[in-house]
């Protein structure tokens, strides 16, 4: 999933990154975005160490590395805006919500602390944002629709397509809702600015998160997971 660094927000040249730096929020709602960030993450790593197996590991460290290094690679997307890869999504169908978490905390937690990509303060918010709302609503939309798609791989690739947008645009709408809660921005400014370039953005990352499982499916049908709609493709 594509993630916007910078977007204007008013004539003044206000700006809101989905990367959220630090001075952006407010302490009490930085404060709510660690405590909600360490207890999902706490949730995520007691519930995959019940399912981990000899490749669960392995391929979460592989996710990471490649998610890792595709969000350093920004392009430009439209009035002096820029955007990148998140990968939730992506992470999710292929690890499941629980270790795709594990996987995006770690990812965005190293951007922060290693090249600045976002305060630290509100790292939390971040975490939550970027990391584990685009992996479970991705996850969520694709588990849900992808039985209906009876094993059709053209169709399991459009559904992993939207699930892959409806994310960006998810974190996109949080992000929104923490600025105006925060006071930063006007939410009637913040979220139409947000969500409006967002939906471009998510275009990108559905179209590389369709490629991205269309290859695995082609190529590595073992990494899928066991049972899943996308290990069972027969038709498409």
């Amino acid at each position: 999933m594509m993630s916007i660094s910078l977007v204007s927000m008013e004539a003044t040249n206000t700006v809101a990154p989905l990367h959220i730096p630090d001075g952006f929020v407010s302490t009490p709602v930085a404060v709510l975005g660690w405590v909600g960030m360490a207890a999902a993450l706490a949730v995520a790593v007691r519930m995959t160490d019940r399912h981990l197996n000899e490749k669960t590991v392995p391929l979460m460290g592989v996710m990471a590395a490649f998610i890792f290094a595709a969000q350093m690679m920004n392009f430009p997307v439209a009035g002096g805006t820029s955007g990148h890869m998140l990968g939730g999504a992506l992470a999710a169908i292929l690890l499941g919500p629980w270790a795709a978490m594990i996987v995006m905390s770690a990812v965005v937690g190293l951007q922060a602390t290693l090249f600045q990509d976002g305060g630290i303060a509100a790292m939390g918010l971040n975490i939550l944002n970027m990391g584990m709302l685009t992996a479970f609503v991705g996850y969520s939309l694709y588990r849900s629709a992808a039985p209906l798609c009876r094993g059709n791989r053209t169709a399991l690739l459009v559904v992993a397509f939207v699930a892959a947008w409806v994310s960006v645009e998810a974190a996109a709408v949080a992000t929104s809702l923490q600025l105006g809660a925060s006071g930063t921005s006007p939410l009637s400014v913040s979220l139409p600015a947000m969500a409006g370039v967002h939906a471009l953005i998510g275009v990108g990352e559905g179209l590389i998160t369709a490629a991205a499982l269309g290859f695995i499916m082609t190529t590595r049908a073992d990494l899928l997971p066991q049972g899943s709609a996308a290990s069972c493709t027969s038709r498409g």
